[in-house]
């Protein structure tokens, strides 16, 4: 599937549209180049989901906790500061990911060799005029 963004002005019905394609998967990895819109794109689904707590990128706790407007957790991930796996183990990563809620993980390429084999891969891209392509 492949979402295009024309601008920031859009991102709100990219993210209408992934989460109505989004399936029954609760794990999603987004891998997208520094500045790519991974933290903008998680924040927009979030909202579009109903959670109304401050959305930021957890780049130094490595997850924030979302609540849903159905009372549901969303779990946000950043591996970007991660060093090694251990890191991951420590903070409880399995108990996240069994839990069932939804998963949205950030430079997941950094804990390639851990992701569920059913994660579902996003990649967003950069194009040359600055729009965005979103295929998972």
């Amino acid at each position: 599937m492949k979402i295009e963004i024309k601008d920031l002005d859009h991102i709100h019905e990219a993210a209408k549209e992934f989460i109505k394609n989004m399936g029954k998967g609760n794990v999603f990895a987004f891998y997208g180049e520094m500045g790519a819109g991974k933290t903008t794109f998680i924040k927009a689904l979030c909202e579009e989901l109903g959670v109304e707590d401050v959305i930021t990128s957890p780049t130094f706790a490595i997850v924030n906790e979302y609540t849903d407007r159905n009372g549901e957790p969303i779990y946000h991930f950043d591996f970007y500061r991660i060093k090694k796996l251990d890191e991951v183990y420590d903070m409880g990563y399995e108990d996240y990911i069994d839990s069932g809620n939804l998963c949205l993980m950030e430079w997941p390429e950094l804990i390639e060799d851990i992701l569920p084999e059913d994660a579902t891969k996003v990649t967003i891209k950069v194009n040359d005029d600055k729009t965005r392509t979103i295929e998972f």
